[in-house]
């Protein structure tokens, strides 16, 4: 995709690459794989470095799938805002998107998704698609063929609600009253995720409203009966979860008939009042778009009008997650990742031989360090002694910093030499800190909160599009067991709890399973580098094994490659199309447990030589990226670039952790930086209020 250029938040400016990125490669010798590799490098570091903005991010496109643009389009109509050329912009690459048996997937070459089809189906005629053109007849043709409306997710038949397709009476029910439900009972807000929570809260003030904008058509061809579109169906038995919260929806239905009207009002006031005190600075909610749009719809529900500051600043928000790949074709994205994409290319411009001075690399970390939050937020419900000091994802999102960029900006900083040392020390001090105290009881980490494991909130009725808690995962603590140990604290009792945890995490096949990444080859690419940093030698058997179930898996072509459906299939674990990212994880994974030298290794290397463009980029149309696991996937644009140019980096510069050694900061390449108060010692003190300071690890398989 063709990035916007005008230089807004969100919209990278492109410079313009150097002649010698763009011209055709001069050939390399078949056997030359280190020639090869090390063109390779300098050709990405061109690319990555001519994409840079000028203040300094990077941010590549974020695609995901076309219900946020059907969404979009949907909630103009409800509100009455629609945009003749926005709709017409959208409409094409919905129709784009579609797979020739008509049907919409949730991911490239993948399978079709009834939530999908009907939300696209629907957008498309708004958008003045008539139900008789052929690409419309398959869509529904295929739909009734899956079961129709009454198959889809719940978020899609509240949204066909909103304009009468489809029964409010037929929703499940989820009550404003959870607002008051304190934090120790199950199901407060608080159980779930923090992007399930900054949804739910809204949606609780439109299922209590349930309005209706009467739709200028009916959808009666998506139904498989268009007499009885919510056929009955057999409810669990009540002696297993399901059946009980089934049972529970059907008292919530009844609790809404007889709810007294003032407490009714009171909890979706104090619903809008949660949302209101929520709203980041640039209007959004959560930097993410979902939750934006449904606290649009609360609000606009509750008598807030148009213009109202609130509400205005929330639908100037969403326009800012609209990107123009071509000339009168619109794409939405879900969310924004400028600080997960900038730490990633300072490490793999570091990786590919930068100076740590390099104006690049340093104008990079001055951005960084500006985006560091200094505020609670959600997060300190489960910590509230702990002092603030992550960063978020987005450019906008104080209230919900995680755990997973804060620990890779830390590694990206201590690679950069900053005219300003004790800023970044003192920055670093207060992430690491900040890091370690949002350890879970079992020693692992999530990626927004600390403990966020209830059984609960998945199984209620109204929750089936996706994951709604934040378990720990393996990635995300790896991530923290590589920052601490590049900071020399791989010994510290929390690192040790980590390691732990990891090694208890394994699968039997040798790969650990990725939370946030396209999947086994994500979650080994994660772990074997921080385990290896952290002291485990390269003939643990841990290491041993992953490395064996890397080789095992490896593609004809010499590259990896994983298909979303192994969320679901164990039969598609380390299986599909090659892809830059992907094959630079196994890489990553390979160089860090000593197999530099394997054929392995040089098959993989080669591969990313040999596909690498003209331009000094790589093609991936594959989506490597998790939001939810078999729910919401995520193709991030710039993952085909950092990924490759640190492991081709690493391998050049036989540095297969970035650095001269991994013993902590002393020991780096010159230049790094220095983390000043952050020493053992003091991080052992960090998480006073939090339970897994005061548990010692065993420092199994260490």
């Amino acid at each position: 995709m063709t990035a916007t250029t005008d230089g807004s938040p969100g919209t990278p400016t492109h410079r313009t690459p150097s002649a010698s990125s763009t011209s055709e490669p001069d050939p390399v010798p078949a056997g030359d794989t280190e020639a090869a590799a090390q063109r390779a490098v300098q050709r990405a570091a061109d690319h990555l470095l001519a994409r840079q903005h000028v203040d300094g991010w990077w941010k590549g496109d974020l695609e995901t799938n076309v219900t946020m643009d059907a969404e979009d389009l949907l909630l103009r109509q409800f509100l009455g805002i629609q945009d003749a050329a926005v709709t017409a912009a959208s409409a094409r690459w919905i129709r784009s998107q579609q797979r020739e048996d008509g049907a919409w997937p949730t991911f490239h070459g993948g399978p079709g998704d009834i939530s999908a089809t009907v939300e696209a189906y629907v957008a498309l005629r708004l958008a003045g698609d008539a139900p008789d053109e052929a690409h419309m007849e398959l869509a529904a043709k295929w739909s009734r063929a899956e079961g129709g409306v009454a198959a889809s997710r719940v978020f899609t038949r509240i949204w066909l609600a909103l304009f009468g397709w489809w029964s409010w009476d037929d929703l499940p029910e989820l009550p404003p009253e959870i607002i008051y439900l304190p934090k120790w009972m199950p199901l407060n807000i608080y159980s779930f995720g923090c992007w399930a929570r900054q949804t739910i809260v809204p949606l609780t003030i439109v299922g209590a409203h349930r309005p209706i904008r009467p739709a200028p058509f009916g959808i009666d061809e998506l139904h498989v009966d268009p007499d009885r579109p919510n056929p009955t169906q057999r409810k669990a038995p009540i002696t297993s979860w399901d059946g009980i919260f089934q049972r529970l929806d059907q008292v919530l239905h009844v609790y809404r008939r007889v709810t007294p009207r003032p407490l009714r009002r009171s909890a979706m006031n104090a619903c809008a009042r949660w949302i209101i005190e929520r709203q980041e600075a640039d209007g959004c909610w959560g930097g993410i778009q979902p939750p934006a749009v449904y606290s649009v719809i609360a609000l606009h529900l509750l008598g807030y009008d148009l213009d109202h500051p609130v509400v205005k600043a929330g639908l100037d928000s969403l326009d800012r997650f609209a990107v123009w790949p071509e000339d009168g074709v619109r794409m939405i994205e879900a969310c924004q990742s400028p600080v997960w994409d900038t730490c990633l290319a300072t490490i793999a411009l570091a990786d590919a031989g930068l100076p740590a001075d390099h104006p690049a690399l340093v104008k990079a970390a001055d951005w960084m360090l500006g985006e560091q939050i200094t505020r609670p937020g959600d997060w300190s419900v489960q910590r509230p002694q702990l002092a603030p000091g992550g960063w978020a994802f987005e450019f906008h999102n104080d209230n919900y910093p995680d755990i997973d960029d804060t620990a890779e900006v830390v590694l990206a900083l201590r690679r950069v030499r900053h005219p300003d040392q004790a800023r970044l020390d003192s920055a670093v001090d207060k992430a690491v800190r900040w890091n370690i105290g949002m350890q879970s009881r079992n020693g692992a980490w999530g990626a927004f909160d600390a403990d966020n494991t209830s059984p609960f909130p998945n199984r209620l009725p109204f929750c089936d599009f996706g994951e709604v808690i934040d378990p720990p995962s393996a990635d995300v603590t790896a991530h923290v067991v590589e920052m601490l140990a590049a900071l020399g604290l791989e010994q510290d009792p929390h690192a040790r709890r980590g390691i732990e945890w990891l090694l208890a995490e394994q699968e039997e096949n040798g790969a650990w399973f990725g939370r946030w990444g396209v999947n086994y080859i994500y979650g080994t690419g994660s772990a074997v580098p921080a385990l290896a940093a952290a002291g485990l030698p390269a003939d643990h058997p841990a290491i041993r094994r992953a490395v064996s179930w890397l080789e095992s898996v490896q593609n004809a072509d010499g590259g990896w490659g994983e298909d979303l459906r192994s969320y679901s299939d164990r039969e598609w674990i380390g299986r599909g199309h090659s892809t830059a990212s992907q094959t630079a994880w196994a890489l990553l994974s390979l160089l860090a447990a000593g197999e530099r030298d394997s054929p392995a290794v040089e098959r993989g290397v080669r591969w990313l030589t040999d596909t690498q463009l003209a331009d000094g980029s790589w093609d991936e149309p594959y989506f490597t990226g998790t939001g939810f696991p078999r729910d919401f996937s995520i193709n991030y644009h710039l993952y085909r670039m950092v990924f490759p140019l640190t492991a081709l980096g690493r391998y050049v510069r036989r540095e297969p952790f970035g650095t001269a050694g991994h013993t902590g900061l002393s020991a780096v390449t010159a230049g790094s930086a220095t983390p000043g108060a952050v020493t053992a010692a003091t991080v052992g003190s960090t998480a006073a209020s939090s339970p897994t300071a005061s548990s010692p690890a065993t420092g199994k398989g260490a």
